[in-house]
């Protein structure tokens, strides 16, 4: 001990005793004023740290209690982007009730399209589901009526209609990246990675196949190939 420096103040001493299992009795001791994390080496201190989070609960009935970490621009997000595949399910079913026609009789069109509308239609209840899981509120909006004719003098409706399609799908594919964007921007990571496994990776591969079909139809032209293409899309609609 250094003369003149400053003696720490020590703390009382409490003794107690723990009985080993051969019989042998250890006396030990402890500082009174010794923290329990000291003692057990306890990092996580739940009842503690979750008093801050207790703070975040709502008290009133009303209010979500599943909701955590997610924005209100979160939310409206992802309800904008329910009406956008509700949208493009409607405007696929008006194709499948075009070829569908017994003047048009295209039936691998048909089924293709009406394919199309059902898996739209299931993104749009995924992203309803999704919305309640995360605490908010789903509200949709108002469909737009979609076109009931599809010939086109020049390309002829199969190809008009699949041109159309492409098209539809690479605005859908902007839509999700938006949607990635807010959640990226808020700190979603949830949120961002829901949109970029589920849709984001599922649109790369639609697009490819729609643009398949669109060069495949440019080559046939408006006449007897059409009838070959959709015979096509009835058997791999068989297959799969």
């Amino acid at each position: 001990m250094i003369l003149g420096a400053a003696t720490p103040a020590l703390s009382p001493v409490i003794p107690f005793t723990v009985k080993c299992n051969n019989g042998l009795v250890v006396v030990c001791s402890a500082s009174k004023h010794a923290s329990n994390k000291a003692l057990t080496g306890l990092v996580f201190e739940p009842f503690e740290q979750v008093k801050k989070e207790l703070m975040l609960v709502p008290a009133a009935p009303h209010l979500y209690l599943a909701r955590h970490n997610y924005s209100h621009h979160s939310e409206s997000a992802i309800n904008h982007q329910i009406n956008v595949e509700y949208n493009l399910s409607y405007v696929y079913h008006a194709m499948f009730a075009y070829f569908d026609r017994h003047n048009v009789a295209l039936k691998g069109l048909a089924r293709f399209f009406r394919e199309s509308s059902a898996e739209e239609r299931e993104q749009a209840e995924k992203f309803m589901e999704y919305q309640n899981k995360c605490g908010g509120k789903v509200k949709l909006q108002s469909i737009i009526m979609p076109l009931s004719e599809f010939e086109d003098a020049e390309k002829g409706d199969a190809l008009h209609a699949m041109e159309l399609a492409l098209s539809l799908q690479k605005l859908t594919n902007e839509k999700l990246h938006h949607v990635h964007k807010v959640a990226v921007k808020n700190n979603d990571a949830q949120m961002a990675d829901f949109v970029q496994n589920r849709y984001l990776r599922h649109q790369v591969k639609v697009i490819k196949r729609i643009s398949e079909y669109v060069a495949q139809l440019r080559r046939v032209g408006k006449g007897h190939g059409v009838w070959h293409f959709d015979q096509m899309l009835l058997q791999e609609g068989a297959a799969a």
